[in-house]
């Protein structure tokens, strides 16, 4: 499992995530990677952060972490069942297109996790200058 954050001007780490994603792993992420890129893409302070309703996202210590960095950047509330705003779709997409188009194909988890690190950036930045 992967784990990026992105917006229209910049993308941020692609961060490999070895077991099961939960809200305290998912919140071990969140300072290293997310506030530094918010700091950084937005230094204004206006950036939002969007994130769909999956477990780990919505869970209580993901949620309190997010009040208390208000200031820093705002957490875009999703809508539920809402997939055509979803902009994970067209990166999964994204990623998936350079793992298919692989020769020969990836046969090993650190075989995929190189793909994903040498192509996969490439065509998630191609997809969103589209």
């Amino acid at each position: 499992m992967v784990w990026d954050v992105c917006s229209w001007r910049d993308m941020g780490p692609l961060i490999r995530l070895e077991t099961t994603l939960t809200g305290a792993r998912y919140l071990s992420i969140l300072p290293d990677h997310l506030h530094s890129f918010m700091a950084i893409v937005h230094s204004d302070g206006l950036g939002q952060f969007q994130q769909d309703n999956a477990t780990p996202h919505a869970s209580r210590v993901v949620s309190k972490w997010l009040q208390e960095h208000y200031s820093d950047f705002r957490h875009f509330h999703w809508p539920p069942i809402s997939p055509e705003m979803n902009i994970i779709e067209d990166i999964q997409d994204a990623l998936l297109h350079a793992v298919e188009n692989r020769s020969p194909p990836s046969r090993t988890p650190m075989g995929l996790w190189t793909v994903l690190k040498m192509n996969g950036v490439n065509c998630l930045q191609d997809t969103f200058r589209h």
